[in-house]
């Protein structure tokens, strides 16, 4: 559908206040919600995750392109939930305890959102305790954990065994990312994922929810 596409490139183009308009279109057209969700809003984040992944856009168009998902994301949040669409899963995320970088989290926030995922985000200096609690009361499939210190690196290895003392260790995957971080250190702390960026979070959190 014409309008679907037109909301998909409008909000590549960051356009939230046209996109905010077409979803409210599309709807009083009698397009079902979870149609304009996917085929509109989904798929125009979904090309932005791409092209960032592959260095043609940057951290701006972003952030502007996700400004005008939550916007369009406004107007159907009535609906969805009335509809009982589900989320393609939970994710808890926060940048470790002792480190105040953001920027990064909320990069790999969007993607998540943008690939149909719920968020919850904890922030930044966020104890292991933390993450393990949020992940009992939000029923979650996924800990996203960023550092962008080296001196920090080591709290994901608490949260790994925070979260095997919690006995969540079988149901709740965990994932981490920043720029000192490694695979051979996601190895050797047991978590269960390493990503060099954003988009590749994203699509490797919605690799694991099919798996």
């Amino acid at each position: 559908m014409r309008v679907l596409t037109e909301i998909s490139e409008l909000l590549q183009k960051g356009k939230a206040k046209d996109v905010k308009a077409l979803v409210q279109q599309a709807l009083d057209e009698g397009i079902p919600a979870q149609d304009i969700l996917e085929q509109g809003l989904l798929a125009g984040m979904s090309v932005i995750g791409k092209k960032f992944k592959n260095n043609e856009i940057y951290v701006p168009e972003v952030l502007v392109a996700a400004r005008a998902m939550k916007m369009g994301s406004q107007v159907l949040a009535p609906m969805i939930a009335e509809a009982g669409v589900e989320p393609l899963g939970c994710v808890i995320i926060g940048t470790v305890q002792g480190d105040l970088h953001d920027i990064g989290k909320n990069l790999v926030k969007m993607m998540f959102e943008g690939k149909g995922f719920s968020v919850v985000d904890l922030g930044v200096d966020v104890a292991p305790e933390t993450f393990v609690e949020a992940a009992i009361e939000h029923d979650a499939q996924i800990i996203c954990l960023s550092a962008l210190l080296t001196t920090t690196m080591g709290v994901m290895g608490d949260v790994v065994k925070a979260v095997e003392a919690a006995g969540l260790r079988d149901k709740v995957k965990i994932m981490i990312g920043g720029a000192p971080v490694t695979e051979a250190f996601c190895a050797q702390i047991g978590a269960d994922k390493y990503t060099v960026d954003a988009a590749s979070a994203a699509d490797a959190a919605k690799d694991m929810m099919m798996n």
